[in-house]
């Protein structure tokens, strides 16, 4: 890689950056600015770079949509998804297959379309897509009623697996005219080993986990790199359907417990944001604008149909048996926003000789900005509208984001024989103010304390107060290892002698985390930790 190129690169995630803040000040998905960013450096833009190598793209895109998947399974939190998780699954299944077959008939029957033209159409645009989504939720912290973002959560993160197989289907239909019969066990071999291999690797890295101590918070991010390549890679070489792969993986490994996982939630986040900067500017860059009024017609006819009718009658049908009420499917209709996945399917579509000729990828790209620059600036406004927004929620807390804005610690405190606490209400307690008792676990039930309720001895208690930011004061932390032969070993905190700008802070210990007393005993192979100003 050339200086000039990383250069370039470099300036183009910068201006990224800068294009996806200000885009969210003015209400306009960051996404799309990330689109119209590419195209301006393309071959009808400003900087006319000549670019159409769609097969790298290919691989770019799809290596990106892997992260992208995995990132949204992780990210799922179970607990809320569960309750939903029959409609969406019907969403992401049947409701794809229901959208692309309705979007091929209107091809054929108003635009004149082979059938086969217009099923290919339907297929790459029948997904959701997670990152334009969420995108708008989050950036507007919008909460919806009746669990409906983790409803919009599993099937716009599930249904672009199932969109993928669709599309390979069509163009082996149409390329080599496959039997219905080899069609069925196409996709039986696509649903069967995606979800299979999906949870075995899950399998195989949370029992790694386990028993494997990384070095370093950093490693187990690289680990979870590896997982995801193998996640999708081994389905992918047996005829599986990777991206369902990836998508379970995800969701496995982000539902159970995992030391230190608030790193790989940061560590994730800022790399799926780098897939979307990358895949968004890519396809832009791809594209060449001046195609896109040839198919013009076609394409703001097609984004209609799939927005007035296609979209609400498949949800329509899905979430009816379910007593949704109509504000909910009306808005779970207009959050059916179309995406970079959509895009590198009709990719797939280019590269293949099912296209005949047709500028599948040009239509496709129109969808897509119209899709995010309409549906998706609208969504907030669609929410207010609809009376669908959840006042007492907060979005971020659909997902396991482990979110610290609010810079809230929590404190675990064992009442043991003795503490002074026992037999004492919670109103008697002199707490320091800014702290409160959220929590009290008695055995194995978690009790929600008031001013009245009385500690017991064997209790855990809970306690919430502001984290501490550093302020500008100097304060070093040093890490010191008791030895078989260092002084400390065998003694007493209390007999160290510690200077009076030395605080003794906490004790790691085997795998667990002592705070330490003038009473605690330091043992060989302690780590004790120092503050000193």
């Amino acid at each position: 890689m050339t200086p000039a190129l990383m250069l370039t690169g470099g300036a183009v995630i910068i201006l990224s950056i800068i294009a996806g803040r200000v885009s969210g000040k003015i209400g306009v998905p960051a996404l799309l600015a990330f689109i119209v960013l590419g195209m301006l450096f393309g071959t009808d833009g400003i900087f006319k770079i000549p670019f159409d190598d769609y097969a790298f793209s290919e691989d770019i895109c799809v290596t990106a949509l892997i992260f992208i998947m995995f990132y949204g399974g992780f990210g799922t939190k179970w607990s809320a998804a569960k309750p939903v998780a029959l409609p969406s699954v019907l969403l992401s299944s049947v409701g794809v297959i229901i959208t692309a077959v309705l979007t091929g008939l209107f091809c054929r029957a108003v635009f004149g379309l082979e059938l086969s033209e217009g099923m290919l159409i339907g297929s790459v645009l029948a997904s959701t897509d997670a990152a334009s989504v969420f995108s708008v939720l989050r950036s507007n912290r919008l909460s919806l009623k009746y669990g409906t973002d983790s409803m919009l959560e599993l099937e716009s993160g599930s249904n672009d697996p199932f969109a993928y197989m669709l599309t390979l289907i069509i163009i082996e239909v149409t390329s080599r005219g496959i039997s219905g019969g080899y069609m069925i066990f196409m996709v039986v071999r696509e649903i069967a080993a995606g979800a299979a291999c999906g949870a075995a690797v899950a399998f195989c890295a949370a029992a790694f986990l386990k028993k494997f101590t990384f070095g370093s918070d950093g490693m187990a991010s690289v680990f979870m790199i590896a997982a995801a390549l193998i996640g999708y890679a081994l389905p992918t070489a047996i005829g599986g359907n990777g991206f369902l792969s990836v998508y379970i993986l995800g969701i496995i490994l982000g539902n159970i417990k995992i030391e230190n996982k608030k790193p790989l939630v940061h560590f994730f986040d800022g790399i799926t944001g780098l897939m979307q900067i990358t895949v968004f500017f890519l396809l832009g860059l791809l594209s060449t604008p001046s195609e896109i009024p040839k198919t013009l017609i076609l394409s703001v006819g097609v984004f209609l149909f799939l927005l007035i009718i296609a979209r609400p009658v498949s949800v329509a049908a899905l979430l009816l048996p379910f007593k949704a009420k109509p504000n909910q499917i009306a808005l779970v209709s207009w959050a059916g926003l179309r995406g970079a996945a959509s895009i590198v399917f009709a990719i797939l579509v280019t590269l293949s000789d099912a296209a005949n000729g047709s500028d599948v990828f040009h239509v496709t790209l129109t969808v897509v900005l119209l899709s995010i620059a309409v549906q998706g600036t609208l969504l907030p406004y669609a929410a207010k509208r609809l009376n669908m927004i959840d006042e007492s929620g907060d979005v971020m807390k659909t997902f396991s984001d482990y979110s610290d804005d609010d810079n809230i610690q929590f404190i675990r405190l064992d009442i043991n024989d003795g503490h002074k606490w026992i037999g004492k209400s919670i109103k008697e307690i002199s707490l320091i103010p800014g702290m409160l008792v959220v929590l009290i676990r008695r055995g194995k039930t978690p009790i929600l304390p008031n001013g009245n309720t009385v500690i017991e001895e064997g209790d855990v208690a809970v306690l919430s107060a502001s984290g501490y930011r550093d302020g500008g004061e100097s304060i070093t932390i040093r890490e010191t290892e008791i030895t078989p032969h260092h002084k400390w070993n065998g003694k007493r905190v209390s007999e160290l002698g510690l200077k009076n700008n030395t605080l003794l802070l906490m004790i790691r210990r085997g795998g667990g985390t002592v705070i330490p007393r003038g009473d605690t005993v330091l043992c060989s192979h302690d780590i004790v930790i120092e503050g000193r100003i």
